[in-house]
């Protein structure tokens, strides 16, 4: 699938606004006049300047803590054969809305395949592929997922997905784990934040214990709670319970985790286990009955991490019947997963001044090349420039690169450099051990 054979037919061309070309079989730019628009697909991005280093720097952070905590690199690819990818496959009622809004794609051999939308579905195949990974298996993934739904000015078609997985560890301590590793990315980034938790199973005994059968569309409903106000929600539940029942249901709801520890509800040892490991990690957590997130495949503790008193950045929780579809066994999971935007609209993390020096040749390029090369081999990043002085300026102050270096026959004559600070404008003539040392 990997190869040059592995072309789009012309149906998913035609979806992105694309023609096929047979001569060259190459997709072309539609033309609607003999000028062509140009233009970004819908629902996709570019990230330039400053925007993309925000970018790279934010993953920096994240990645130095997924590997503080343990976790090891896996890749994979972005197509998938699409059987992998139903949602039949899935241990869910009905169909899982990031499920339903995967792309579809037919490779040459006329083989459905499709873009993944997530990392998770993707660990059925790699346990499947490799039985002799040690357990339990840390891992962390970071690139982008895609998704043909509507967008908006914070939904897109194509995002940046950052995941933590455990797999082979049924205990809180590897929940615990990805809510600790979560926590120190957002406290680096300055991002201040609040962890709520429920239990899939509590949920499940809170609703059963009103008698009321279908549990998996009571939570459908309850989860519309926060997006349609309980007013709508108890109109909807109607359909599901008679009075008495919904009434009862919202009651139980309110009630603390004591309560259901003491009259004995399913689930509520897992949470009370789980708050307790996060005391030692120093993170506060809160029970929120109402927390349902990811019918499809959540099966024990779900969390998700929100901005204090404003919009969730993260969500994850315990899928213990997923990811071992193709194995005689389940292997228990827990994970978190968040996206790269959400935490770049979120922090206000310190850029490095890329590049750091332009070297200004004036008739000196065998010079400037040569100080080029000393500079990158100690680190220090530098771009070259063989035009006229004032253009020169020009460039670094709209670049916002923080030194220029004169090198003419004036400063070669007495084996030095002038360095310019472009932000008091004070000049220094230099030699190379002392630009070198400034410059570091």
């Amino acid at each position: 699938m990997r190869g040059s054979d592995s072309l789009l037919p012309l149906s998913a061309l035609l979806r992105v606004g694309l023609r096929f070309s047979p001569e060259n079989r190459f997709p072309l730019v539609q033309r609607k006049s003999k000028m062509t628009t140009i233009e970004t697909v819908k629902g996709f991005q570019d990230f330039l300047p400053p925007e993309s280093l925000k970018r790279k720097e934010i993953v920096k952070v994240v990645e130095k803590w997924f590997r503080l905590y343990g976790f090891l690199p896996v890749e994979t690819p972005i197509v998938e054969f699409d059987e992998l990818m139903r949602s039949s496959d899935l241990p869910s009622e009905g169909e899982d809305e990031a499920v339903s809004s995967r792309f579809k794609l037919q490779d040459r051999g006329g083989r459905n395949l499709g873009l993944r939308y997530e990392f998770t579905f993707q660990l059925a195949r790699l346990l499947k592929q490799n039985p002799n990974l040690k357990m339990p298996f840390k891992r962390y993934q970071i690139g982008p997922v895609f998704r043909d739904e509507p967008t908006s000015s914070r939904r897109f078609r194509q995002f940046t997905q950052c995941d933590i997985d455990i797999l082979g560890d049924n205990t809180t301590n590897a929940d615990a784990e990805c809510l600790s590793c979560f926590t120190e990315i957002l406290k680096e980034l300055k991002i201040s934040s609040e962890i709520e938790i429920n239990n899939r199973a509590l949920l499940q005994s809170i609703i059963e214990s009103v008698q009321i059968r279908n549990a998996k569309a009571v939570m459908r409903e309850l989860d519309k709670i926060e997006k349609l106000g309980v007013d709508q929600v108890k109109v909807n539940l109607k359909k599901l319970a008679n009075p008495n029942q919904i009434i009862t249901l919202l009651k139980l709801l309110e009630k603390d985790i004591n309560f259901f520890r003491q009259n004995a509800f399913s689930g509520v040892e897992q949470l009370e286990e789980l708050i307790e490991k996060c005391k030692l990690y120093g993170i506060k957590i809160k029970f929120n009955p109402y927390l349902i997130r990811g019918l499809g495949y959540y099966t024990g503790n779900i969390f998700e991490i929100k901005e204090t008193g404003k919009d969730s950045i993260a969500g994850g929780g315990r899928y213990d019947k997923t990811i071992a579809r193709f194995l005689p066994n389940d292997v228990p999971a827990v994970g978190i997963s968040f996206g790269l935007e959400r935490l770049t609209e979120l922090t206000s993390i310190k850029l490095p001044s890329l590049p750091k020096a332009l070297l200004l040749s004036i008739n000196q390029e065998e010079k400037t090349i040569k100080l080029s090369r000393v500079l990158r081999k100690s680190k220090i990043s530098c771009t070259l420039f063989f035009s006229k002085p004032g253009k020169a300026l020009d460039y670094a102050n709209a670049q916002k690169i923080p030194y220029l270096i004169f090198i003419g026959e004036e400063e070669t004559s007495k084996d030095k450099f002038k360095l310019k600070d472009m932000n008091s404008g004070k000049e220094t003539l230099l030699s190379e051990k002392q630009l070198l040392s400034k410059l570091k």
